[in-house]
This record gives structure tokens, C-alpha cells and sequence, in this order.
């Protein structure tokens, strides 16, 4: 898949006045002049948060804080067009918006330090170049570092529906695989925001089997893997032609693991889609998909 043929894949109308319509309804709430950029929807749902932990903790000063930052506020900790946050693991969160932890921006926010700061410009530009750019810049433009690690050890990473736009991942020191992952949460926001943009209900009552979670789960989450997973394929499948042998060896070997997964998920994808009203969704996780399983 060409770089331009996967930036066509990710545009969809709506998104970003879904988008916009979002922050201008949270920057009233808060009485805030944010503008109505991807970073802007990003950064207020951290402000909202923020600001609602700030209150029933009865924090007068951090409320203030909250209701006051804008964007532009926040300057010092940008990598690009992106914030990159890089927080000390006690000081993530945990509460009753999210099962796994996370971290909201507040006044103590430090810049990340200036190797992950190239680091990450070095994944983006990594993703830009074969056509993931718009969609790390709309989808991903608050990049959460959390743990170093080896390529031989687990990376985790996550979104939450609840601060969109942000992405949380451990990383090594390899741009191609942070920029695979940031892909990854990535697509997973933009559904989201697709599916929210076009109005669409999902059932809750049916289900279909997943092999990246080896049991039935219902067709959002089933959804979800297939396009999130399907953008990495695509990524990956051009970005490990130009790395080191040991990269290329963990890019092949997810690949690998990518092809047995979609060769069992293709089987129902069909129906999955079914659920979908909107076409302009149906058609694009459809033919990510299909570029997976079928790439000629």
C-alpha cells in the first residue's frame, strides 16, 4: 500500500468537526478560549479531567489551573506538533474512568527529556513517510512515554475513550516499532471518533470471536483489533525495508503472528461490518482489512 493510498484510507468526513464540536462544548464547561484543533480536542479532555479531579479533591489553585491553560500553555513539553509527556511511573493515576492507569497534564508536567523527544520525531517521521502522518497528527497528538524497554520484552500500550487523542506505550529505542504502536492506539482513537462522528450504535448483545483476545468479544471490540491491527500490518510491511537486521527480525516476526490472527478474524468480518450503518466506515476497515489478508 502506497503512502498516498493509506492517507486515503484514515480521511473521513466528519471526524473533524466532530472534532471541533467537542472541544468548543468542554471549553464552555470549563470557561476556557481553547481553539479547535486535534491538539486543542486532546489537550481539553486532559483540562476536563483534570478539573474534575481537581475539584473533589477541593483544590482551589489546581481547579484554577485547569479552567485557565490553553494549548499554546503547554509549548514547552511539544515535540513537533505533538506534547510528549514522559511521567515517573508513581505518578500515573488510577480511578474509575479507565482500568489501567494514565496521567493527565497538570502544572508539574516537565518536558520529556531531549532523547525521547528524537525519538519521537524520528517514529513520526517514520510514519508520515509511508502514510501515517495525518493520522498520528489528528489521532495521536498527545504521546504519553511510559517504559524503556529491550525488543525481547512485552510492550504495552493503550488508549482510553475518555482522553482521546492521547496515546500511552512503552517504547525501545527503535523509532519504527514506537511508530507501529503509536499507530496502533492511533487507529484505535480514530474509530472512535469515526464512529461517534456518524452517529453509530453498536449492538452490545452480539459477538464474534477474536483471535488476538482467543474469545468471543462483542463487535466493537472485535472492530477495534481488526483496524487497529490492520494499520500496523500495512505500516510495518513498508517500514521494515529500510531497518537493522534485528528490527527487521521483530517487524517479520509480528507480521507473522499479524497474518495467523486476520487469517481466523477475516472469517467474520463480514458480519462485524454488517452492524455498521455508515459506509464510509464499513468501506475503510474493509479494505484495511483486505489489504491485510490480501495485499495483492
Amino acid at each position: 500500500m502506497s503512502a498516498r493510498t493509506a492517507e486515503a484510507l484514515i480521511t473521513l468526513d466528519g471526524i473533524a468537526d466532530h472534532q471541533r464540536r467537542r472541544t468548543s462544548r468542554i471549553a464552555s464547561v470549563l470557561g476556557n478560549h481553547l481553539g479547535t484543533s486535534a491538539l486543542d480536542y486532546a489537550v481539553v479532555h486532559h483540562l476536563l479531567e483534570g478539573a474534575e479531579h481537581a475539584a473533589r479533591a477541593r483544590d482551589a489553585d489546581l481547579l484554577s489551573w485547569y479552567r485557565k491553560t490553553v494549548t499554546r500553555d503547554l509549548a514547552h513539553m511539544a515535540a513537533g506538533s505533538h506534547l510528549l509527556l514522559s511521567p515517573c511511573p508513581e505518578n500515573l493515576l488510577h480511578s474509575e474512568i479507565s482500568e489501567t492507569a494514565y496521567y493527565l497534564v497538570g502544572p508539574d508536567t516537565a518536558p520529556a527529556p531531549p532523547e525521547a523527544q528524537s525519538l519521537v520525531r524520528a517514529a513520526l517521521a517514520s510514519a508520515a513517510e509511508h502514510g501515517f502522518g495525518t493520522l498520528l497528527t489528528q489521532h495521536a497528538p498527545v504521546i504519553c512515554l511510559l517504559n524503556r524497554r529491550q525488543l525481547d520484552e512485552t510492550l504495552h500500550s493503550w488508549a482510553l475513550t475518555r482522553l482521546p487523542g492521547t496515546v500511552f506505550t512503552d517504547y525501545t529505542a527503535h523509532p519504527e516499532v514506537l511508530a507501529r504502536d503509536l499507530i496502533h492506539e492511533a487507529a484505535h482513537n480514530w474509530l472512535n471518533d469515526a464512529l461517534a462522528a456518524h452517529d453509530v450504535a453498536l449492538p452490545t448483545d452480539v459477538t464474534l470471536f477474536s483471535p488476538w483476545r482467543e474469545t468471543p468479544r462483542p463487535v466493537y471490540g472485535f472492530l477495534h483489533a481488526c483496524w487497529a491491527f490492520s494499520l500496523t500490518v500495512l505500516y510495518t510491511r513498508q517500514a521494515r525495508r529500510g531497518v537493522t537486521d534485528a528490527v527487521a527480525l521483530f517487524l517479520d516476526t509480528h507480521l507473522r503472528q499479524q497474518a495467523a490472527q486476520f487469517s481466523v478474524a477475516a472469517k467474520y468480518l463480514e458480519q462485524a461490518l454488517s452492524y455498521v450503518p455508515a459506509a464510509e466506515i464499513r468501506e475503510r476497515v474493509g479494505r484495511a482489512v483486505g489489504g491485510v489478508v490480501d495485499p495483492a
